[in-house]
């Protein structure tokens, strides 16, 4: 009589199993890999994302060229000085428009998204 000493083992990683959980929700149906907690966050954090960006670029262009400005009127000089003078100027002008800028797209993106947002938060209170 043969007897068979094969024994079933197995191992608890919880890790690897976070790792196999994480990987079968990016093949799941949006809906059902997404939890309302995380749909609302993921509103929330698109509806500062575009004012961001626009600011961002808006006020790198002004401190280029309120640094244009200033290097004509320091370094170069001469012809430069009053045109260098203008250049700055704009470049102080854009720096104070990023941060309105960002206000008003965020304030546009936030009344977009606002009835989902509130009802998701309804239904995440009950």
């Amino acid at each position: 009589m043969e007897t068979n000493n094969e024994t079933f083992s197995y191992v608890y990683s919880p890790k690897q199993q976070e790792e196999i959980e994480n990987i079968r929700k990016k093949y799941l149906p949006e809906d059902e890999a997404e939890d309302k907690m995380e749909q609302l966050r993921r509103l929330d954090r698109n509806a500062v994302k575009p004012g961001t960006a626009a600011s961002l670029i808006i006020g790198i262009i002004g401190a280029l060229t309120l640094g244009a400005g200033m290097c004509c009127t320091m370094v170069w000089g001469g012809q430069l000085f009053i045109p260098g003078i203008g250049i700055g100027l704009a470049g102080i002008v854009l720096l104070l428009a990023a941060y309105p800028v960002y206000a008003k797209i965020t304030r546009k993106r936030r009344h977009k998204i606002a009835p989902e947002i509130l009802r998701l938060t309804d239904e995440l209170r009950k």
